[in-house]
């Protein structure tokens, strides 16, 4: 039988002042004031109650729930956090990322969020089927997710922050990434799981990783995304190294396309964020975690202006402290 969630204090819906009725996993009529369902249907009485759309969290890493606020990283800018956790990531184990991925979905679900991205890109020897453990987690849950399978393959050995055991290299990546789109990822209406393929960052992945990344993508049809601008470090890093800013890295590697959304975004300059809107890209915004981290903000304003969509993310509880969308 249908359901009438009826008269909410408020529904955040047109023309649904008397609420919405629900079949299945379907919202199949809206209520206006002074109507009556069309449709047979038991009623819940929510006057009570606000009825808000599920929110939808962008960017997210599940993992790092095992060390919030470890004090090895309280009050430091990315690269020195980073510094202080690498060695702890470095243990995690596939019971451990079941039971962060299990604890960060709950929060989201009980701040109403209905929908997540969870950009996990650190595979140890303990836990190299994450994208699997994450899905069985999700289905548990009943939550939509847009799992990404991401990947660094710069480590110490290469100059890189990494530890050398939580990488992997190109065709291990690859493979892994084209088993898990094969397997999990749906199209279409009523899909619940999809997968996207997200390379970390400039500094942490290689050239030849986001240009390959991005060619598996389009054979698939499937979305990508990677952290960027998100630190003054990251674009010093870009122009030393690899001789040129952020988004002009994107372009080079074939990352200029409506298929990817980035994380953060902070540092770009007007042009670029032009540049942006018009190859229709999309950002994740994390503010909190920005403000943690003291990275700086996104441009927010500017770039929907310049006709970028503009999401919002908890990023990950250690530069958080919770998982909490609202």
């Amino acid at each position: 039988m249908p359901l009438w969630i009826k008269d909410p204090i408020a529904c955040l819906a047109e023309n649904a002042a008397r609420g919405i009725v629900i079949d299945g996993d379907k919202i199949v009529e809206l209520v206006p004031r002074g109507k009556d369902p069309d449709i047979v249907a038991n009623a819940f009485d929510a006057s009570q109650h606000v009825v808000l759309p599920g929110l939808i969290n962008t960017h997210h890493h599940m993992y790092q729930s095992l060390t919030r606020a470890h004090p090895s990283a309280i009050n430091k800018e990315l690269f020195p956090w980073l510094m202080a956790l690498f060695p702890l990531w470095s243990k995690l184990t596939a019971e451990s990322h079941r039971l962060a991925t299990r604890l960060a979905l709950t929060e989201l679900l009980m701040s109403g969020c209905t929908t997540a991205t969870d950009h996990h890109y650190l595979y140890t020897r303990q836990c190299e089927n994450a994208v699997d453990i994450q899905v069985q987690e999700a289905q548990a849950l009943g939550m939509r997710m847009m799992i990404c399978r991401g990947s660094m393959d710069l480590s110490q050995k290469d100059g890189a922050m990494p530890p050398d055991s939580v990488v992997q290299d190109l065709d291990t990546i690859l493979t892994d990434s084209e088993r898990v789109i094969q397997r999990y990822h749906q199209r279409g209406e009523g899909a619940t799981i999809q997968i996207a393929l997200a390379p970390c960052t400039p500094f942490t992945a290689s050239k030849e990783l986001m240009m390959a990344t991005a060619d598996l993508a389009a054979r698939h049809d499937c979305r990508l995304h990677t952290h960027i601008a998100e630190t003054r470090d990251e674009t010093d890093y870009c122009l030393s190294r690899l001789g040129c800013r952020p988004v002009d890295y994107l372009e080079e590697t074939g990352w200029m396309s409506s298929r990817v959304w980035l994380a953060h975004g902070i540092f770009f300059n007007d042009e670029e964020v032009a540049r942006l809107g018009g190859h229709g890209l999309a950002i994740c915004h994390c503010p909190t975690s920005n403000m943690m981290l003291a990275s700086g903000h996104c441009r927010t304003r500017e770039l929907e202006h310049a006709g970028v969509s503009v999401g919002l993310g908890v990023d990950g509880s250690s530069s958080n402290d919770s998982s909490n969308l609202m």
